[in-house]
């Protein structure tokens, strides 16, 4: 027993291929603009509120727009379309990269898969935890946004990153990446089972008609837009009316879009398929447009000035959220990667230190988008308790940023040596030998 082999033969965060690492690089590039967008959108919108046009703001975000003449209840807020409407493309784009990774990524090996959906799992049962612990005694349904500082925001994260000029290893930038896209599935399935209140049946099945022929369509390579996005908008339609949120919409389509150019082929090597020629069409969209306007829309809350501010961080679900945010993340997906390491007797990979690990889950912390959705569907809708949430989710966040970037500026220097090594060690490819020694 003494000379058992570990579960895990690899070192922790050890490098993937050098294809796989330059898509993450680029992905990555995306985010960080998409970032910088919704971090504008947010400030634009904290200003708005809390000036002496705050009475504009609010009328803009109730303008109803739509109809209910077609049987769907569609008049909805500017906001509503927002959370409802914009943020469906953003899971759309979710899907596609989840299926991506566990299908034609490095993720597809289960042993590397395990990691972050560990970490996921343990930065959302921590926050959680932490949150019901505060709220529990509130009573009035207080206890029910226990999910709320259980997300994490990729683009918010990565926008932070950017602006500390930080030069992370490419394997602890996959799994940022990747926690986050597991960790949004995870809340994705948390909104669908726990924050549906009532289903319409009838609308749910009809919504699979659209969905299914969807799919069919796209397993079939079909990529005419003029098909694809009318049955998509059918799809999202029916499940907002089912009473399941709209968000689940696009989760699902992302689902059916094929990644292998043949799905015969029984890997990578057969080619990209529809997964990434939709992925680059729609991410510019998602990050550039739908996440920064539900920003817009979701983060505008009136502070009431300093004490307003002290006031409504004293509330038991404000503490909840920011101590599941700084704290509960930071020991959810820390403690889940040190306890596989010790479990399985794996190594932290040579080239990176614990500390680093450290910081990685400081910034999980950093939960915007979807935080800030869950609020409003735990909570009603223009309440104080919803005001409430968002001066959480605002001042959690920005604490985990700050803490996280002081661990990682610390942390610069080191950094900043590994990738001058590894671009002087480049060969004439163009590609580092670590990464082909590595392979070898």
């Amino acid at each position: 027993m003494a000379d058992r082999k570990p579960l895990v033969a690899r070192a922790l965060f050890a490098r993937g291929s050098w294809a796989e690492t330059a898509r993450i690089s680029e992905i990555l590039r995306k985010e960080t603009v998409g970032g910088a967008l919704l971090l504008l959108a947010a400030a634009v919108a904290l200003v708005w509120a809390n000036s002496p046009w705050s009475a504009a703001y609010d009328r803009f975000e109730d303008l109803h727009v739509g109809t209910d003449r077609l049987g769907l209840h569609l008049d909805l807020s500017l906001g509503g379309w927002a959370a409802d409407g914009l943020l469906a493309i953003f899971f759309f784009v979710v899907g596609l990269e989840l299926k991506r990774e566990f299908v034609a990524g490095d993720l597809r090996d289960p042993g590397q898969a395990a990691l972050p959906i560990a970490a996921a799992l343990g930065g959302m049962v921590i926050p959680a935890a932490i949150f019901v612990a505060f709220t529990l005694d509130a009573g009035d349904g207080a206890a029910r946004g226990w999910a709320i500082p259980t997300a994490t925001d990729i683009a918010f994260a990565v926008a932070v990153l950017a602006v500390i000029s930080t030069h992370l290893p490419a394997a602890l930038r996959t799994f940022l990446l990747t926690l986050a896209v597991v960790d949004d599935l995870l809340a994705i399935t948390v909104i669908a089972v726990f924050y549906t209140d009532k289903i319409n049946v009838v609308a749910l099945l009809v919504a699979l008609i659209p969905l299914t022929l969807f799919a069919v369509l796209v397993q079939r390579r079909v990529s005419s837009w003029w098909l694809l996005i009318p049955l998509a908008v059918l799809t999202w339609a029916f499940v907002h009316e089912s009473g399941v949120h709209a968000t689940v919409a696009g989760v699902l389509l992302g689902f059916t879009v094929p990644v292998l150019r043949s799905a015969a082929a029984g890997g990578p090597e057969a080619g990209p398929g529809l997964a990434e020629h939709f992925e680059h069409r729609m991410r510019p969209l998602s990050a550039g447009f739908a996440v920064p306007v539900f920003a817009f829309f979701a983060a505008g809350v009136t502070f009431g000035g300093y004490h307003g501010l002290i006031t409504a961080l004293r509330d038991p679900i404000a503490m909840g959220i920011v101590v599941g945010l700084v704290a509960g993340k930071t020991i959810g997906v820390f403690g889940t990667t040190w306890a596989l390491a010790k479990l399985t007797r794996a190594s932290l990979d040579s080239a990176l230190r614990w500390i680093d690990v450290f910081g990685i889950s400081m910034l999980a912390g950093i939960g915007f988008t979807v935080s800030l959705l869950i609020g409003e569907l735990a909570y009603e809708p223009g309440s104080e308790r919803l005001d409430v949430v968002k001066v959480a989710v605002l001042t959690g966040s920005l604490l985990a940023a700050v803490l996280a970037a002081v661990v990682l500026r610390l942390r610069n220097r080191h950094y900043r040596t590994v990738w001058e090594l590894e671009n002087t060690d480049r060969d004439h490819d163009g590609v580092p030998d670590i990464y082909e020694s590595h392979q070898d």
